[in-house]
């Protein structure tokens, strides 16, 4: 899951232009959870079975918290229309892919409980 750090390394070249007041408001709460996304993320990826879900379901609210505080930004005029979209392009991907991720466990879990 490489997009986690190229979705950060995005983010922060967009952090840095955002105005003042939203900076350290919306933009602080982005890139913590960002940085949570990424430590839920990794700490998934060195379990097994079943023990990933609650780092992927908490990955996955996450994700959805940054959606909305993402559409803030927008809506507000702190991200123009291509840093929303090429933003929000990424964040969809790591989302369906936590999706997946979060879907063939409990398929996994599932049969084996058969």
């Amino acid at each position: 899951m490489f997009y986690k750090k190229d979705l950060y390394l995005l983010w922060y070249g967009y952090y840095k232009l955002l105005p003042k007041e939203h900076r350290y408001t919306l933009g602080a709460k982005i890139d913590n959870l960002l940085s949570e996304i990424i430590e839920a993320i990794t700490s998934a990826s060195f379990l097994i079975g079943p023990e990933k879900l609650p780092y992927i379901k908490l990955a996955i609210r996450k994700t959805d918290s940054i959606k909305i505080f993402l559409l803030l930004l927008f809506e507000t005029k702190s991200l123009d229309n291509k840093k929303y979209i090429d933003l929000s392009e990424k964040i969809n991907e790591i989302g369906r892919m936590l999706g997946g991720w979060n879907g063939q466990i409990i398929k996994q879990n599932s049969s084996i409980k058969r």
